[in-house]
């Protein structure tokens, strides 16, 4: 294909305008080819664009989904610790009250073993006041009956 692209002789242009319609021929199909290929590079463009937003929407809801089991996770463990702390709480207040309750029996029996000379005969020991000797409180039949009650004494009730 001899062709001129831009003669300025009309007479160049009779002899060539065969090649010139040849060469239009191939130029719009060049431009037919090149817009096929432009439109099949943006369909694939798009196609990628659509997958990329499917990934991301994808994505969003794994997160959503491990998201609610971390909340699901931590409120599950928050009601537990809660639980957890109103029960320490619970305890905090049995040792009180049995701290309380020890108190007062040690007074009690400090206080008895304080006047233990005072109500009795002297004895070997001073402990022996309400025992006799070789006894002890648990095998003293007096003292059967308390053994399956439990103390029921508090630092207010025994104020002298």
């Amino acid at each position: 294909m001899a062709s001129s692209s831009g003669t300025s002789s009309g007479s160049s242009l009779l002899q060539n305008s065969g090649s010139e319609e040849d060469l239009q021929a191939v130029m719009d199909q060049r431009k037919r080819k090149r817009m096929i290929s432009n439109r099949e590079s943006a369909r694939r463009s798009r196609m990628r664009k659509q997958k990329h937003l499917d990934d991301l929407a994808s994505l969003v809801t794994q997160l959503r989904n491990e998201n609610h089991q971390i909340l699901t996770s931590v409120n599950l463990t928050t009601q537990k610790y809660l639980a957890v702390e109103a029960e320490n709480s619970v305890l905090r207040a049995q040792v009180s009250e049995l701290s309380h309750r020890l108190e007062s029996l040690n007074e009690i029996n400090d206080f008895l073993n304080a006047t233990n000379g005072a109500f009795g005969p002297p004895g070997p020991s001073p402990t022996s006041f309400f025992e006799p000797e070789g006894s002890t409180f648990f095998n003293n039949p007096f003292n059967m009956g308390y053994l399956s009650q439990p103390i029921m004494a508090s630092a207010d009730m025994l104020q002298y």
